[in-house]
């Protein structure tokens, strides 16, 4: 039985975003649990499908003992503030020290964190914590699928662990892996060889899904190398909305035989290069999607619509309202947008109360070029406290706090309603919208504030999945944002121009 110090710190970072996480945004939790220190860990991450709690089932079935450092996680955002990233951070590398000797050490890491003073946040979480436990303490990191995985954070860790879906239904399981590779490094006293390899092409968010073509088929042929070569691998196509050199797609492995986990490493990478031309995805204008969504959609089997760019699972706030106007303008049926992050129109829609008809000026708070609030008179059908589980094969065992939530109904196109929150969260679980009495398969169209993410509660209840392209900072064209600092000869889409420098 080992003792092993256990943290998280996640954040996800788009640099272009509108507004950056202090330290009140963790406590928040965005959907995730809030800060916590010491034991309270554990029980805040009990039957949640997160990555440490994968992990600690892992490690405590193993016989391990486990004690807590520091967890805290945050909504994606612009960059993390230098006050939060030196509380968290200074708080977790306390509390280690305190706890030494210890020996083996799990985190629970995000890959694409970028603070207001380090340009690779994990690279400085892990540098931190190594320099506490020393050179021959194993120190392993589960990593989100969008991580940009440095040079730094491979020199840092003796093992870096991906997701290998997105959506992420496999967090809690990636956690597992990560413990069972400390687990082994602790048996056998000896640390695994590895491999690191970065592609020279970006690729816009959508494009990355696990369900589709052309990541399904690379994962699948990454589990058949980890086969032949006894390697753990991962492919991580990066988060393409962080202005840094080593922005990009990796692929990395750890293994007994030096040899085959390089060629299975290669093998990978050589496949994701050729697969270029296959992460190009159709992208649909407002009006278009909404067209298309009322000819195919029909209760049972809704066409369900990706508002990709106000994800505030990639950065944005979730209040932009192109989408809602184009349901609007289009006077679509059996309609509803969600969530749209508006603290100041719940709380006036929970002052009028149910039934209660005003004029509102919904989003538009983050001032995006192109949009602003949406003005019109709207209907209170329902309210909310915004506290609930959710259920979905993602989210599944998350608890919710959204604040005062609220269904409005447009009285201008009355077969549109809108799901408001108070705090943001990407929309990607349906009980997101039953909260406020909305069952989703009953629609003709949803309209979701997410990338991906959704694709796992709402993709098996649709008939069409449509990814639209509405104003917003996560940008789905990676070649659209102004970069500055990206390494020379990264190409920016597929097949796409190369960045000059």
């Amino acid at each position: 039985m080992a003792r092993i110090a256990i943290g998280g710190f996640q954040h996800e970072t788009n640099t272009f975003a509108p507004s950056k996480a202090d330290y009140a945004q963790f406590e928040a939790g965005g959907g995730w649990p809030g800060v916590k220190y010491g034991e309270p860990i554990f029980g805040a991450l009990e039957g949640a499908n997160i990555p440490a709690q994968g992990a600690v089932q892992a490690l405590r079935a193993a016989g391990h003992s486990l004690v807590g450092t520091a967890w805290a996680a945050a909504s994606p955002s612009a960059h993390v503030t230098r006050e939060a990233f030196e509380r968290i951070l200074g708080e977790m590398v306390a509390r280690l020290k305190a706890l030494l000797p210890v020996e083996g050490v799990y985190l629970d890491l995000h890959g694409a964190m970028v603070s207001e003073d380090y340009e690779d946040g994990e690279g400085e979480i892990l540098r931190r914590v190594r320099e506490v436990i020393g050179a021959r303490v194993p120190l392993v990191a589960s990593l989100d699928l969008h991580g940009n995985v440095t040079r730094a954070m491979v020199a840092q860790a003796d093992a870096l662990v991906g997701y290998r879906t997105y959506p992420h239904v496999d967090m809690a399981d990636t956690g597992a892996r990560a413990a069972r590779l400390l687990d082994t490094m602790l048996q056998t006293g000896t640390r695994p060889a590895q491999a690191y390899a970065a592609l020279d092409f970006l690729t816009g968010l959508p494009s990355q899904c696990s369900f589709i073509e052309p990541c399904r088929g690379i994962y699948a042929m990454l589990e058949r190398l980890e086969h032949s070569s006894a390697a753990m691998l991962s492919f991580m196509p990066g988060f393409p909305m962080a202005d840094f050199e080593e922005c990009g797609m990796t692929v990395f492995g750890y293994g007994a035989d030096a040899a085959k986990v390089s060629a299975a490493v290669e093998q990978l990478r050589g496949a994701v290069a050729d697969a270029e031309k296959d992460f190009a995805l159709e992208l649909h204008s407002p009006d278009e999607a909404v067209q298309r969504a009322r000819a195919r959609g029909e209760p049972g089997k809704p066409v369900v619509i990706a508002d990709t760019q106000d994800n505030p699972g990639a950065g944005g706030n979730g209040d932009t309202t192109g989408m809602l106007a184009a349901l609007v303008r289009q006077r679509a049926t059996e309609a509803t947008l969600g969530m749209l992050i508006d603290p100041e129109s719940a709380r006036r829609a929970h002052e009028a109360g149910q039934g209660a008809t005003l004029a509102f000026a919904l989003g538009g708070r983050s001032r995006i070029p192109g949009d602003a609030p949406f003005s019109g008179e709207f209907t209170v059908e329902r309210l909310g406290d915004g506290q609930f589980t959710c259920t979905g094969p993602m989210f599944k065992g998350f608890r919710m706090t959204l604040g005062p939530m609220a269904l409005l109904r447009s009285k201008a196109a009355p077969g549109v309603r809108v799901v408001l929150a108070s705090r943001k969260c990407q929309a990607a679980d349906k009980e997101m919208f039953r909260h406020l009495g909305v069952e989703p398969v009953r629609e003709r169209m949803m309209v979701l504030k997410s990338s991906v993410h959704f694709r796992a509660d709402f993709e098996p209840i649709a008939r069409e999945v449509l990814v639209a392209r509405s104003p917003g900072p996560a940008l789905a064209d990676p070649a659209q944002f102004p970069w500055k600092k990206l390494r020379k000869g990264l190409r920016l889409r597929p097949l796409g121009p190369a960045f000059g420098g």
